[in-house]
């Protein structure tokens, strides 16, 4: 179930719904999901779903990745990504060999050791990790040309505005459970500008540690 066929057939399924990017079709076909789930999981790891990773977490559907990937980095120029919500890391890893440096932090310390050992294991060290609330960003590394948000809120937290440079992207989803909107925001000089990426759902965006 870890096959190159099994793996071309997800990407395959990510091309007929209109993901575009050869980059990040390679790293949706190289990265191993496998290693991001249960073991009893597994098997199902390769399949375009979500799947529980414990601690009321989940990983995200692929083409989700993917669509978030590519939104961020469209016409990317710049350096750095600030990731909220690292999870089990499986967006870090499709994110991490695109980008010079991400900056990620998780509120649950139980999945980011795991996941800092994870991506060790695979050899990515161009990631920062940090325990924390999402709500408040990372403002030491910033402002940040990228901000990827994996977890919802009803509102875009303006911490993260506040973090994100000119001519930056933020991509997260927005709005309560059963109505979010995945939105992208564009730093202009004089406005952000916020686009529709089309519904979603996602874990909610806790505060606190």
């Amino acid at each position: 179930m870890t096959s190159a066929r099994t793996r071309d057939r997800l990407v395959r399924r990510l091309i007929d719904q209109g993901i575009r990017s050869a980059p990040i079709l390679e790293q949706i076909r190289n990265v191993p999901r496998h290693l991001f789930v249960d073991e009893a999981l597994a098997s199902r790891a390769y399949e375009d779903t979500a799947l529980p990773i414990g601690l009321g977490q989940t990983i995200s559907q692929p083409f989700i990745v993917a669509r978030m990937t590519e939104a961020l980095l469209a016409g990317f120029e710049g350096q750095s990504v600030l990731e909220i919500g690292t999870g089990c890391g499986y967006q870090t890893a499709v994110l991490a060999p695109l980008v010079k440096k991400i900056y990620t932090v998780e509120r649950v310390r139980e999945l980011l050791t795991k996941t800092r050992q994870r991506l060790r294991d695979l050899d990515i060290y161009n990631v920062k990790f940090r325990p924390g609330d999402g709500w408040e960003g990372w403002q030491k590394y910033g402002p940040y040309d990228g901000i990827i948000v994996t977890a919802a809120a009803p509102t875009i937290p303006e911490k993260l505005l506040q973090q994100l440079a000119p001519g930056g992207r933020l991509v997260m989803p927005v709005g309560p459970p059963g109505r979010q909107d995945l939105v992208m925001v564009v730093n202009h000089p004089e406005r952000f500008e916020q686009v529709s990426l089309g519904a979603v759902s996602f874990v909610p965006l806790v505060r606190g540690v």
